[in-house]
């Protein structure tokens, strides 16, 4: 199991997210969160599963508080999937895997 997406923040969100050349699920998270911890062995699952079609990275809001504000993040874990630059789809806390595959399945 992956359960290591690369974290990103500000600097690189543009070029890793906006410009993608693919799906793009960023989970907003915190380190203090037991359910963000759960979450990203699944995104683990769904990045081993999809990794040639889509990317998944992690933005943790105590350090970008920006990125959660622009994204409209209120709690953690938030899952947002990017396509081609545009924010798709959402999910707002501990999700099934299936539930977060929903959102990207339609682009790939």
């Amino acid at each position: 199991m992956n359960d290591m997406a690369l974290r990103i923040n500000a600097e690189n969100f543009e070029e890793k997210v906006l410009k993608a050349d693919k799906p793009v699920l960023v989970d907003f998270y915190s380190d203090s969160c037991i359910p963000c911890k759960q979450m990203a062995g699944i995104l683990g699952d769904i990045e081993d599963e999809n990794e040639d079609d889509i990317y998944i990275y992690k933005v943790n809001v105590n350090y970008d508080r920006e990125l959660a504000e622009k994204y409209k993040v209120m709690s953690v874990p938030t899952v947002i999937c990017f396509v081609n630059g545009e924010a798709k789809g959402k999910t707002v806390g501990l999700k099934e895997q299936e539930e977060i595959e929903e959102l990207f399945e339609e682009f790939v």
